[in-house]
Order: structure tokens, then C-alpha cells, then sequence
């Protein structure tokens, strides 16, 4: 009489233990992306406020000797449209005036090549605007 040996097949302890620890890293990589495109994207939420803010500063100089104040240019609403940021109007005078956006929660954490992205900052001083810090700003 001949003896077969069977042979098993499947996966040992081993494989497994690497399959699922590759999975791991690939995830924790994965959720680590995500969260940086999706702060990029709430970034915009500061910059369209920023830049309505400015359009609502001229129409106001237009009747006025100097820019608004947040309350009269902006009703007094001191955050952005979707919550992401606190918006402060400084400096105010009939020539310039600085508004910036501060990130709240996780937004805080927003950065681009890194450089912090957390504070969006406009300034207007004698007709010409700079934006700081200028990696955070679409081109």
C-alpha cells in the first residue's frame, strides 16, 4: 500500500499577521492624506469670506471717509459661512484696514508645505492687498 500525504492548503499565522499589518499602514497613511486635502478644502470657506469681506469694504468706503469695522461691513457675524474660521477686521483707517481668519478645531491644524495655514491674513493698505501666508492662498 502506498502513503498519501495530504497536503494543507490556506495561509499560516505569519501571512496573515502580514496582510493585516500592511492593511494597517496603508490605512493609517490613507486617513492621514485625507484629513490634510480635507482641511485644503475648508480652507476655501476663509478665503470666499475674506474676499466678500473686501467687496463689502469698498461698497462701504464708497458712502463713507473710511473703511468698516466687522460690524458694519459684515453684520457683525464674526465667523465664516461654515463655521471653519473666526473672522476679525483690525486696523480700520480711510486708507487700509488688515482682516483675518483664525481656523477653529481641527482647522487649526491646517498647514501647506509646511507653513501654517491656521491664520489667513488680508491686508489693504493704499489700494494694494497682500495675503499672507501666501503658500495658503490659491494662486
Amino acid at each position: 500500500m502506498k502513503k498519501t500525504v495530504s497536503k494543507h492548503n490556506g495561509f499560516t499565522l505569519i501571512e496573515l499577521m502580514i496582510a493585516v499589518a500592511i492593511i494597517a499602514i496603508l490605512a493609517t497613511i490613507s486617513t492621514i492624506l485625507y484629513t490634510s486635502y480635507v482641511r485644503k478644502g475648508r480652507r476655501i470657506d476663509a478665503v470666499n469670506t475674506l474676499l466678500s469681506i473686501i467687496l463689502a469694504e469698498e461698497r462701504y468706503r464708497a458712502s463713507n471717509t473710511q473703511y468698516g469695522s466687522l460690524a458694519q461691513v459684515w453684520s457683525g457675524v464674526s465667523t465664516s459661512p461654515e463655521g471653519y474660521y473666526t473672522i476679525v477686521i483690525t486696523n480700520v483707517s480711510a486708507s487700509s484696514y488688515t482682516i483675518s481668519a483664525t481656523g477653529q478645531g481641527d482647522q487649526a491644524n491646517d498647514a501647506e508645505s509646511g507653513t501654517s495655514c491656521a491664520t489667513l491674513t488680508l491686508v489693504m493698505s493704499n489700494g494694494t492687498i497682500t495675503k499672507t501666508p501666501a503658500v495658503c492662498w490659491p494662486s
